[in-house]
């Protein structure tokens, strides 16, 4: 679990399709596991939310919280906001992934409505028809 990442209460909720609150309480409750911050927040290894998710993916469709999880996508890297540029009706969002970047360019709507800002949680989705592959030096 050393390598799985660190989630946030909040990001945890939102992966699980609970409310914030009821993760708290979870946390309290020690049916959730977290490791501490030195300001002594809580941090969920993404890997203990598996058998919330294997239990979830059990139910029927009615009682699955999935469907608040639901988007085609299955490349969803979790990240920070690093930049958010609005130009006219396009804008470029820049998203820290662990030690690397993702640029997005969405529109201006868009980032209106979910108002981005920098330092902001959110799920980079790639859903691409090619993707290259570089080899690098060992």
């Amino acid at each position: 679990m050393a390598d799985t990442p660190l989630l946030t209460p909040r990001e945890a909720a939102r992966l699980l399709g609970i409310s914030y609150p009821t993760i708290k309480q979870w946390i309290l409750q020690g049916k959730l596991a977290t490791v501490p911050t030195p300001g002594g927040h809580h941090r969920i290894a993404q890997a203990s939310l598996d058998p919330f998710l294997d239990r979830d993916d059990e139910r029927s469709d009615a009682e699955s919280r999935a469907r608040f999880r639901r988007v085609s996508g299955r490349n969803q890297l979790l990240g920070k906001v690093l930049d958010v540029q609005v130009d006219g009706l396009m804008a470029k969002v820049v998203v820290a992934v662990g030690k690397q970047q993702i640029t997005s360019i969405i529109t201006a709507d868009a980032v209106r409505e979910l108002e981005l800002k920098r330092g902001d949680s959110v799920a980079a989705l790639v859903k691409s028809t090619d993707v290259m592959i570089e080899r690098l030096e060992d």
